[in-house]
């Protein structure tokens, strides 16, 4: 049963005929119309995307089912507009506008709504988080766009889109990772679970680190609570000292820098390169009998 900040969110948008729908291929059924209002077909063409839309990845294939549909069937549900200049904004149907676009219909039903700005990004968020259409990366980028243009705390931001203050703050934590690792995330290729737990890292060359190890070897979450616990430990240990006087050995010149990295994205795990006028050593740490072999394995070298 939904919450009621969101029942009355989108009772006030849409009518109430939206709430709780997942995603599908087939349109939604038709949202009535407020008293006053009704449904005309303006072009296609006049209507434009909404930039406070938080749903910024629409799948390819889910699209053209949703166009093939509508193709047999029709729009049933109509889009939700407001005006702007000589044209109309979105507030709710960008799916349906894009399957439209794709078998080349040239109008499209619509109910025209009044709606501020601030309101429109609360009930966009609404609708989406009900009917779980957004991606972590995007859910994340809702809130910071709600709390940041309207100066709103947390916790009033959670409260007005049914959520919880920790459930926003989680959320808005995805924002500290690396763009490579946010990429993941809004492909499916990591996990929340897993994003937490990398978040346990503060450098984005260690975040990186642990992500293309997750990915490589297909560590669960637990498995990477256990690399992030051994790349902590690995980190938090005193640096080299040179060997004269025991003072820190002065800076590695760029290049030194860019293999010992390039040396960690090869091995997936923490590797020291130590370089002095053409002599050096290379460190590459494993943290169990597994992790050596797999590090061997990297090498091409097999074990007798």
């Amino acid at each position: 049963m939904s919450k009621p900040a969101l029942g009355r969110g989108l009772s006030a948008l849409l009518g109430g005929g939206a709430a709780g729908v997942k995603p599908a291929p087939a349109p939604a059924p038709p949202a009535p119309t407020a008293p006053g209002e009704h449904v005309r077909p303006i072009s296609i063409e006049r209507v434009h995307p909404c930039a406070f839309q938080p749903r910024k990845d629409f799948a390819a294939d889910t699209l053209r089912e949703l166009a093939d549909s509508i193709q047999a069937q029709g729009i049933l549900s109509p889009l939700i507009v407001r005006t702007r200049g000589d044209g109309f904004e979105l507030i709710a149907g960008e799916r349906r506008w894009r399957a439209a676009q794709l078998i080349g219909l040239k109008t499209v039903p619509v109910i025209v709504r009044e709606a501020d700005d601030r309101t429109v990004i609360e009930l966009a968020l609404i609708e989406n988080l009900q009917r779980e259409n957004l991606n972590p990366i995007e859910e994340a980028l809702g809130y910071s766009q709600l709390i940041e243009q309207f100066q709103l705390t947390q916790e009033i931001a959670a409260a007005k889109v049914g959520k919880s203050r920790a459930v926003v703050a989680n959320a808005l934590r995805l924002l500290k990772l690396a763009p490579e690792l946010q990429a993941y995330l809004r492909h499916g290729q990591l996990s929340v679970g897993h994003a937490k737990v990398i978040l346990g890292l503060t450098g984005a060359a260690e975040q990186k680190l642990a992500a293309e190890r997750v990915l490589k070897d297909g560590l669960n979450v637990r498995q990477t609570e256990d690399l992030v616990s051994r790349l902590q430990q690995s980190s938090t240990q005193a640096p080299v000292k040179s060997a004269a006087g025991g003072k820190p050995a002065p800076p590695r010149d760029v290049h030194t820098a860019s293999l010992e990295t390039k040396l960690q994205e090869r091995f997936g795990t923490k590797v020291a390169l130590r370089y002095r006028k053409g002599k050096g050593a290379v460190e590459i740490r494993f943290f169990n009998d597994d992790d050596l072999d797999r590090i061997l394995q990297i090498a091409g070298i097999k074990m007798d």
